[in-house]
């Protein structure tokens, strides 16, 4: 298949499927994903994370943990081909950004990374302008959440009113911390309500 017919297909995947991940992992092992822009989605099981936060290991299995957890929240989005995409793409940035010091593997900024090869990776399959741009702001923006909760410097209220939806946000953001192995109820509910915390606030502020 070409490039494009990739997207296509993946696209489809993305959109309809209860559990994308099978197809998704199907299509790598195919050797589908071999070529440009979508070995970079191959290479992120290159790509190893902190097991304490991520057990279920390499940045590739997150990520296709996230797409299963975003299929099973989709209907609650906006725009959910906008959604799904930001799920598959959103930890891109771990690529270039992830790093191991003194036995420590962080990937610092990889959310702002993240935000520039998503949209050189969708520029190499699709032109459509509104499409790219509303799936790299939420690449961009999938960590506020944890920002706000942790009362960081990194929390950008005004980028988020300015340029986003706090609600798209709050929802891949979801996908996100759900999309890991080994969760107990209890971290589940605790995830929900930072997610939920970030939400209320800007609910309550921007009515």
């Amino acid at each position: 298949m070409t490039c494009k017919e990739i997207f296509l297909k993946v696209d489809d995947i993305l959109q309809s499927s209860d559990k994308p991940s099978v197809e998704i992992r199907k299509l790598i092992d195919e050797g589908e994903f071999d070529q440009k822009p979508f070995i970079k989605i191959k290479n992120l099981e290159d790509i190893e994370q902190n097991l304490t936060h991520h057990p279920e290991g390499n940045v590739l299995n997150h990520t296709l943990l996230v797409i299963d957890k975003a299929s099973y929240l989709k209907d609650k989005s906006k725009n959910k081909r906008v959604f799904m995409w930001a799920a598959l793409l959103h930890d891109l940035g771990k690529l270039t950004t992830t790093k191991k010091r003194k036995n420590k593997i962080t990937a610092y900024g990889h959310d702002l990374q993240g935000e520039i090869l998503s949209r050189q990776f969708l520029h190499q399959v699709i032109e459509d302008e509104k499409f790219i741009n509303e799936v790299c702001i939420l690449v961009k923006h999938h960590m506020q959440p944890l920002f706000y909760d942790k009362k960081l410097p990194y929390f950008k209220e005004k980028e988020i009113i300015n340029d986003s939806d706090y609600e798209e946000i709050s929802l891949l953001s979801l996908a996100d911390r759900l999309g890991r192995s080994g969760l107990c109820e209890e971290k589940i509910k605790q995830e929900e309500k930072r997610i939920n915390n970030f939400k209320n606030f800007f609910a309550d502020k921007y009515k």
